[in-house]
């Protein structure tokens, strides 16, 4: 049993409200929201409001597995279906049948797949690889994304007739800092399940301004990030210290980018660094051109945001488009153009 979906924000009572009216109907349905708000717990609020309870509940990360490992995932195999498939192996949608299959991260499924999971959802058959066979499957699809799809079809990353097929009911999970009211309950359901777990002992819980406090904090990780807090509250307690050093993590100038990134806000650039005047007339001068002027000043952003990203992450290059959300040449290619250059101290661990 999954915990319960938490809090008093008008965003979160509308969110219960749209499981009550749609667990008895299975209908696809497309959690949206960014990395750590609780997607999963919502998907599986439906599942246990739904009459498929006690039917398999499986899910899978579309973002964990390449391209073929995921395949082989979802669908199965037959023996000798490749190299190393020494004996039939069930896929996720052959387990999941009568039940619930949660595809976490559908936003990172390759195009090739999102061909053969649309096939799935409009015939309700499935084959898997190796196999001439096809097998029927009732699986009810909950998708979950931190991605904004119809930008992703812009892009001609997910498919248009897979997004309709799938998003039929949208569900969509604010921020939680854009919630604060929700952080006192949250705080209060966790303390008590992690104090359970830690045999009841005595503990140092937050005080009533440690959690006014922390309803300030911007949460960049979401409810995931307020989990690992409380924790380390718990087991180490002294609250004050550890509310201060999140605070000094963060500074002012920080706000929350996509999927809960946290990036440094861009230091307004001076004019002076703008402009370069070439001539004492600056009616002649095209630096004042604002086509001119706009280039110069997205490349500074791009530069500082990208820098920022790749600090965070080792020059884990994988990992940061990733954050960033473009291809890993998009990136290599940014990082050439703006001469992005790496720390002789930090290994190439791309």
């Amino acid at each position: 049993m999954g915990p319960p979906i938490i809090g008093y924000s008008e965003n979160i009572q509308r969110v219960k409200e749209l499981v009550d009216h749609i667990a008895h109907t299975g209908l696809n349905t497309v959690i949206f929201g960014e990395s750590g708000v609780g997607k999963e717990v919502v998907a599986q609020s439906l599942y246990q409001k739904s009459p498929r309870l006690g039917k398999p509940f499986i899910k899978i990360n579309c973002a964990a597995l390449p391209e073929g490992l995921l395949e082989s995932e979802l669908f199965g195999y037959e023996r000798g279906a490749f190299t190393g498939a020494e004996q039939k192996r069930r896929g996720k949608f052959e387990l999941a049948h009568g039940g619930v299959l949660l595809l976490d991260e559908i936003g990172d499924m390759p195009l090739s797949l999102q061909a053969k999971l649309l096939h799935v959802l409009q015939s309700g058959e499935f084959s898997p690889l190796g196999s001439e066979k096809d097998f029927k499957t009732d699986t009810w699809v909950i998708a979950a994304t931190n991605h904004d799809l119809k930008q992703d079809i812009n892009e001609g990353k997910f498919r248009e007739d897979l997004y309709y097929r799938l998003n039929i009911i949208k569900v969509y999970i604010s921020p939680l800092r854009e919630r604060p009211e929700d952080v006192p309950p949250l705080i209060e359901y966790y303390i008590e399940e992690y104090s359970s777990q830690l045999g009841g002992r005595n503990i140092d819980r937050p005080n009533a301004d440690i959690i006014r406090r922390l309803q300030e904090y911007h949460w960049p990780g979401n409810v995931r990030e307020l989990q690992n807090v409380l924790k380390r509250m718990l087991v180490l307690g002294d609250c004050e210290k550890i509310v201060a050093e999140l605070f000094e993590s963060a500074t002012t100038t920080d706000q929350p980018g996509p999927a809960g990134t946290v990036f440094p806000n861009p230091s307004q650039a001076s004019l002076s660094t703008l402009i370069d005047f070439k001539t004492n007339d600056p009616m002649n001068n095209n630096a004042f051109s604002l086509k001119t002027l706009k280039k110069k000043a997205m490349d500074r952003v791009e530069r500082e945001v990208i820098a920022y990203v790749l600090e965070k992450t080792d020059w884990n290059r994988s990992k940061a488009s990733k954050i960033l959300k473009v291809s890993y040449k998009t990136l290599l290619n940014k990082i050439s153009e703006l001469e992005i250059v790496q720390p002789s101290n930090i290994d190439d661990n791309s």
